[in-house]
């Protein structure tokens, strides 16, 4: 079988999300899409779901119903208690030209867990074969990943835009801000590790020197 692919999606009210269930799994799934636009399909829900939803659609459906609420819907969430309720979501959806994430496993789409810092985010996903593991591979990076990483995605930027004005494209494979020169630099973590514990401080363009000489060696 072939390996899912990694994808971000960028948030949008122009995409419809459709989460069956109402409780704290349906919670937690709607949480991850925040920025859509999301409608809750139960016959209730958990008190905090107000605050992570659009709508909130109080009806109790069945298989035979579900037809209704797919219409235009881009991801359906399949999150109800019931593992016959959201394979027949699941099943319905994927007739209706839905990608679907099921909390029951089937679905085209997952959730990873992820680490989001100020300036990048890390996802794990076991691919739906451990539940358990992502979570406690993510807790592991997160602790690993410490604030001088944001310092150095600080300092990438302004080294970034400063090459893509300066280097021409040829230069590095016809892509400016990109290459292998760049990702030798990345591995040269002494340039780094001087700006560890000192966030506070604004970056003074003269230290932007040394490390544009480590990027290009």
């Amino acid at each position: 079988m072939a390996r899912k692919v990694p994808v971000f999606l960028e948030p949008t009210k122009d995409r419809k999300i459709a989460v069956f269930g109402g409780g704290m799994v349906a919670y937690r799934k709607c949480r991850q899409f925040e920025g859509f636009d999301i409608t809750v399909i139960a016959d209730r829900t958990v008190p905090e779901m107000d605050s992570v939803c659009d709508r909130i659609v109080l009806a109790h459906f069945d298989p035979s119903d579900l037809d209704q609420y797919l219409d235009g819907v881009f991801i359906a969430v399949a999150a109800t208690d019931s593992k016959a309720l959201n394979a027949a979501i699941t099943e319905t959806a994927k007739k209706h030209g839905c990608l679907v994430n099921s909390a029951h496993g089937g679905g085209d789409v997952l959730l990873p867990s992820s680490v989001r810092k100020e300036n990048y985010t890390v996802a794990v996903s076991s691919e739906g074969s451990v539940p358990a593991f992502p979570p406690y591979v993510a807790k592991m990076i997160d602790g690993f990943l410490g604030p001088e990483y944001d310092l150095m995605m600080d300092l990438l930027r302004t080294l970034r835009k400063d090459l893509q004005e300066k280097v021409p494209a040829a230069q590095e494979g016809g892509i400016p801000g990109r290459g292998p020169g760049q990702r030798r630099g990345l591995g040269r973590t002494q340039g780094w590790r001087l700006r560890k514990g000192d966030g506070d401080r604004p970056l003074d363009p003269g230290e932007i020197h040394r490390p544009v000489t480590i990027w290009h060696s």
